[in-house]
């Protein structure tokens, strides 16, 4: 059978990518046709209009989007989560040089983040932060930031930008900063345009952060799919394919990007040389979607005022998280 699945370029679509190159979809029956899309509203629209079959997407948005919230109506589920973590905000270096935080602790940076934002507005001048979607754990990050400083976040100008040209905005100016998942906000300070001002975990520890949604009509294929993708996800936490993963990841039909950029936005941590910040995860111990995550997700839409009461939403969430699905694929055939 073949699927037609969707995917924006970031580390975090590893699974979707390892399934179709290392044959673990072809192993259940499946040929995938994997699409690059320009943007998650992009990614949304087509999903729900059954242009795509599945897709690697924003657990908010993917609950958003069934719910009704955001898009058009949609039959997605979530069979299965893919990662947790890997989001980062990146700061341009004129506005990290006017803060000029004393300490590397998120606190600190996040209170020198929010005395320049007080200035810019009480001088008229905003800061503009991009984030890539109203509904994803990366507008929920930038919120938590600024609280974290004891800023507003309605004194900020918050701006949608597609992870793939979060570099460009800032390079250009057009952004002071922005909320972006791997591997952009490496990018972007290698290239000097910006630092990495806090890691995403720092403010929402294994948060969920992508998952595979699927079209419930594709009723048969969803058990073999998420095997496959399951399959790909350990296959990708199993640091022994590190050098692999981040080659097939790093080539022009999915990234594009040099081979040691990649590899900075998948650090590998030891003892003596730990990572900062909680890096990207896949595989097993984070596979099953969680009742639990979805609850959470409709408190952080709450925060953000996009529901007025989580509560009279929470009954759907079992509609559109499905670990009974999970568990019957890790069940086998």
């Amino acid at each position: 059978m073949r699927l037609q699945l969707g995917y924006i370029p970031l580390c975090d679509a590893a699974p979707l990518i390892a399934a179709h190159e290392l044959g673990f979809a072809r192993a259940e029956g499946l040929d995938l046709d994997l699409t690059a899309e320009p943007s998650w509203a992009t990614l949304r629209d087509r999903l729900a209009l059954g242009h795509l079959d599945g897709a690697h997407m924003l657990a908010p948005l993917a609950l958003a989007s069934r719910l009704g919230l955001s898009g058009p109506p949609s039959d997605l589920i979530v069979p299965m989560q893919l990662s947790v973590n890997g989001n980062a905000i990146t700061l341009s270096r004129s506005l990290w040089d006017a803060m000029a935080p004393d300490s590397e602790a998120p606190v600190v940076i996040a209170r020198a983040f929010a005395r320049v934002a007080e200035e810019r507005r009480a001088a008229g001048r905003p800061l503009t932060l991009g984030t890539v979607h109203p509904f994803s754990c990366h507008s929920y990050q930038v919120r938590l930031f600024a609280e974290a400083g004891g800023l507003d976040p309605a004194a900020l100008r918050i701006v949608v930008v597609p992870p793939q040209y979060c570099v460009e905005t800032l390079a250009r100016g057009l952004v002071d900063g922005f909320c972006a998942g791997a591997p952009w906000n490496d990018v972007a300070a290698a290239a000097g345009h910006g630092r990495i001002a806090v890691p995403g975990s720092a403010l929402t520890p294994d948060a969920p952060e992508k998952v595979l949604a699927v079209s419930e009509r594709l009723d048969g294929a969803i058990l073999p799919l998420v095997r496959a993708v399951a399959r790909a996800g350990r296959w990708c936490a199993d640091p022994e394919n590190r050098t692999e993963l981040i080659q097939r990841l790093g080539h022009r039909s999915y990234l594009d990007l040099d081979a040691a950029i990649v590899g900075r936005a998948l650090p590998v941590g030891s003892p003596e040389q730990p990572v900062a910040g909680a890096p990207l995860e896949f595989g097993a111990a984070i596979q099953e979607p969680r009742l639990a995550d979805a609850r959470w997700l409709l408190a952080q839409m709450q925060a953000a005022r996009q529901i007025a009461d989580r509560k009279a939403w929470e009954e759907a969430i079992p509609a559109a998280y499905r670990p009974d699905l999970y568990r019957a694929a890790a069940a086998g055939p």
